[in-house]
């Protein structure tokens, strides 16, 4: 294979992950924007933020450290990932590491729609509704998305992965298990620090999306077949730059 065959093979590859990955930042925007709806909606947060934030509440009452929800998100994905080496040992593939990053990249998106969202204050009922309605809505277009692209998984899947190739269980019941035990531990985490339950971490809101946001990426997966050729699709810079230099120059 000559030198030019095999640059060229090389940009493809590098390319298609770009592109790969581009549409995974995308999809990851949309399900952290949507995680933040849901607890502004002030009826519960969502399940994979319901620790966090219950830690970052307490965080604000100088009882444990005063780190974001987005940042204890991304403390709780490193923990999720080294339980799956713990759980695996050697079955557990170095390419999934890549968790780490996406686990990172998840929780500046939930701090940067936390600062962009800020402005947002539910007072009313129907607002607190209309607002979780569109977070459990806009978060389970992103994981049907984000399941698209066919990247590494988030850490929140991750685990419950790594439990079933450890018990021989299926994915579905052991993803059960783990947001179930995630939920207990945010309970829990409200005794501890608040010495009550409190409702905006843990409330009809949270059950609301365990249940409505499967539906919502069943429907969107059935839906989305053309995403298939968006992820096949190899953008051409120099194309772009080409087109632009033309237009630039045909409207001096």
């Amino acid at each position: 294979m000559s030198t030019t065959l095999i640059l060229d093979s090389v940009k493809g590859k590098v390319v298609s992950f770009l592109w790969q990955h581009l549409l995974l930042l995308i999809s990851l925007y949309l399900m952290t924007l949507g995680v933040v709806l849901c607890i502004k909606s002030d009826l519960g947060s969502s399940v994979i933020s319901s620790l966090p934030l219950s830690f970052s509440l307490a965080g604000a009452r100088h009882i444990v450290p005063q780190w974001s929800v987005g940042g204890y998100t991304i403390a709780m994905n490193f923990v999720l990932v080294f339980l799956q080496i713990a759980v695996l040992c050697r079955r557990f593939e170095t390419v999934q590491l890549f968790q780490l990053l996406i686990g990172l990249v998840f929780g500046w998106l939930i701090d940067l729609n936390m600062y962009l969202t800020a402005s947002l204050d539910c007072v009313s009922l129907a607002s607190k509704i209309i607002t979780q309605a569109a977070g459990c809505t806009i978060m389970g277009i992103g994981i049907a998305f984000e399941v698209k692209c066919g990247s590494v998984t988030m850490p929140g899947e991750g685990f419950p992965v790594a439990l079933s190739r450890v018990t021989g269980q299926p994915f579905p019941k052991m993803k059960i298990y783990v947001d179930t035990s995630l939920v207990v531990l945010a309970v829990a985490s409200c005794y501890l620090f608040f010495g009550r339950w409190e409702w905006n971490i843990i409330g009809p809101g949270t059950l609301f999306a365990m249940f409505y946001v499967g539906l919502v990426v069943k429907y969107v997966t059935a839906h989305i077949g053309w995403f298939d050729r968006v992820l096949l699709y190899r953008p051409g810079i120099r194309r772009y730059l080409y087109g632009l230099a033309r237009y630039l120059y045909r409207h001096k």
